[in-house]
């Protein structure tokens, strides 16, 4: 009797398609759970992102905050000015003028207001912080023009 060739062929296979299918398998597996790890850490990232979004608005807030108070005194070396930022109670901000100069007026270098006006110059730090531990740190220049005064000693009070 004689065997057809396909059966005589099929004799012959070992069997190489389950262990070829386990590998790719196998290798896809891999590949979805390094995507997803991924995705996570994506997600991680933008939110701590937002969080320090968030502590830099709280620091301006507070840069603001300080600007509208104006406890610009000369006479102290240091205001504080402390709070939430509105519609955030988890956001606070603090910010501190600090005199520079000692306190010193400055006055005009040159020009016709050399005895009508001062300058004092201030800087405001503030720092905004957030969940997780966001913070950020803000500092702003400010001049205070004054009236010439001639209970002031120095450039300003001449």
């Amino acid at each position: 009797m004689r065997t057809s060739p396909t059966a005589a062929h099929a004799s012959r296979q070992t069997g190489a398609a389950l262990p070829i299918a386990l590998i790719l398998l196998t290798i896809i597996t891999l590949l979805a759970v390094a995507g997803m790890r991924s995705a996570g850490m994506g997600f991680i990232m933008a939110g701590n992102e937002q969080y320090r979004q968030k502590a830099f608005i709280a620091s301006e807030v507070g840069i603001e905050q300080a600007m509208a108070f104006g406890i610009y005194n000369p006479n102290v070396a240091t205001n504080t000015v402390a709070g939430t930022v509105p519609n955030a109670a988890s956001d606070a901000y603090t910010a501190n003028v600090l005199r520079q100069l000692n306190g010193v007026p400055q006055g005009a270098l040159w020009g016709s207001s050399w005895n009508s006006f001062s300058t004092f110059h201030f800087e405001v730090q503030s720092s905004g912080t957030s969940v997780r531990n966001a913070t950020t740190q803000h500092n702003q220049g400010v001049a205070v023009i004054a009236p010439y005064s001639s209970t002031f000693t120095g450039a300003g009070g001449l």
